[in-house]
């Protein structure tokens, strides 16, 4: 890589608003010194340096070409953003696991095994598990209504309310080889999402899920006054803390308010909406801003002979123990 000229990449998809104008918010903070673009790929060669100092990565997900493209280039050195060795392993209700673990309200989880076996299985591949689960210890730790959702992914893609065992089973029918939760559902008075970047610049949205996709973020808080300053205090607290044991530097958190109690709903988005059509001029403006600072801030400190990657808390504290 250049040591004169940073080049900082942004691999996307079929979003369009944010990536250009974070290049082009990137290309003005930098003057020519540090210059952002679309990263383009015609050859991907095992350990070979294709010239990123910054990569901002948004479609890795759903593409694992680009996952193992990033894997490399950060074996070369690349800061990813996010880290795809650790995004690789991480999931939901791992997530859940781990909040708890360090005081963070979340609702109350179970793990669901694929009603339809994996390929290439069979009724011994699962002699471990018993049959039947303990359902009456199920029902009565999470209660009706409950939601069920995938325990990896997002996207809102296959989640589901449910009213009563009866019609937990009758929906896990639909729900083929995914492994599911089961999930208390939270009354809630508020609702937040919140964008968190490099585990330090946080900005809290009154969000409203219940809306459809375009309006969520028209939404309104009953919480007021001094109530709702320790609120938000919290929140960014929790916000920053959830990112740092998880080592995300991208990230959205969603918290309910139930009893003026934070409750993270959802906090493994790693590439989150940054659409102006949804999230709205102000929030877009915001994150295309603090996305450009942080990549800059990332492309300064890179340093050549080490990983510039980012470990979460957790990962750091296993490795040392």
């Amino acid at each position: 890589m250049s040591s004169k000229i940073k080049r900082i990449g942004i691999l996307f998809g079929q979003e369009d608003t944010f990536p250009w104008a974070f290049i082009d918010r990137v290309n003005e903070i930098g003057k020519g010194k540090i210059v952002a673009e679309p990263v383009l790929i015609d050859k991907v060669q095992q350990n070979v340096d294709y010239g990123y100092h910054v990569i901002i990565d948004r479609i890795s997900q759903d593409i694992p070409f680009y996952r193992s493209y990033l894997k490399n280039a950060a074996l070369q050195g690349t800061c990813v953003i996010n880290n795809p060795f650790w995004w690789s392993a991480d999931e939901k209700f791992f997530n859940n696991c781990l909040a708890e673990k360090i005081g963070i309200a979340v609702p109350k989880t179970v793990l669901l095994p694929s009603q339809e076996m994996p390929e290439d299985t069979s009724d011994q591949s699962f002699r471990n598990l018993k049959y039947p689960l303990d359902w009456e210890y199920i029902e009565n730790h999470i209660g009706f209504p409950a939601y069920m959702k995938p325990y990896a992914g997002g996207g809102w893609k296959s989640v589901y309310r449910v009213d009563s065992l009866e019609d937990t089973w009758e929906t896990l029918k639909e729900t083929g080889r995914l492994v599911m939760m089961l999930q208390e559902e939270i009354q809630f008075e508020d609702y937040y999402r919140v964008y968190c970047l490099g585990q330090k610049y946080v900005h809290i949205m009154p969000y409203e899920p219940r809306n459809p996709h375009h309006l969520r973020y028209q939404a309104s808080h009953q919480t007021e006054g001094k109530q709702l300053t320790k609120l938000l205090k919290r929140i960014t607290a929790d916000t920053i803390k959830l990112c740092t044991h998880l080592g995300y530097d991208f990230n959205t958190v969603e918290f309910a308010v139930r009893d003026g109690v934070p409750i993270a709903i959802d906090f493994c988005n790693p590439a989150p909406d940054a659409d102006i059509n949804s999230v709205g001029e102000e929030n877009f403006n915001w994150i295309v801003e603090h996305a450009a600072t942080l990549a800059v801030e990332k492309a300064k400190a890179y340093r050549k002979t080490k990983s510039n990657l980012t470990w979460g808390e957790f990962v750091r504290k296993s490795t040392q123990s």
